[in-house]
């Protein structure tokens, strides 16, 4: 069976940082060639966060770019995402996602992705 666990999350203070940990176990890298972490806050919907395609390709969200950094350690089964200067906004659950498509790039929106952890809060005070 496959399985994704999140850790790392927390509550830090306005410009500080925080580095995410998902161990992908059970998984054939064919079918975990894209992986992403997706955030939802509270009262919202799910919104990708960053997204990485065969360890190279990375496509960031919006509110991620220049501040948040995802990485595959493929050798290690561990996807990380390194957020700093973490503003109150950021405040959401985290979840890391594994798209299984085998498609030659990854989907889009969260319903692309079939498998996914059981999140890692992170909140952010002003």
């Amino acid at each position: 069976a496959v399985e994704l666990v999140e850790s790392g999350g927390g509550s830090v203070q306005a410009g500080e940082s925080l580095t995410l940990s998902c161990v992908l176990n059970g998984f054939r890298y064919r079918y975990r060639r894209c992986v992403g972490w997706f955030r939802q806050p509270p009262g919202k919907g799910r919104e990708a966060v960053a997204l990485l395609y065969d360890g190279a390709k990375v496509t960031y969200g919006s509110s991620a770019k220049g501040r948040f950094t995802i990485n595959d350690d493929n050798a290690k089964n561990t996807l990380t995402l390194e957020m700093k200067s973490l503003e109150p906004d950021d405040t959401a659950m985290y979840y890391c996602a594994v798209d299984t498509r085998m498609r030659p790039s990854c989907g889009t929106v969260s319903s692309d992705f079939a498998v996914w952890g059981r999140g890692t809060q992170v909140t952010v005070s002003s």
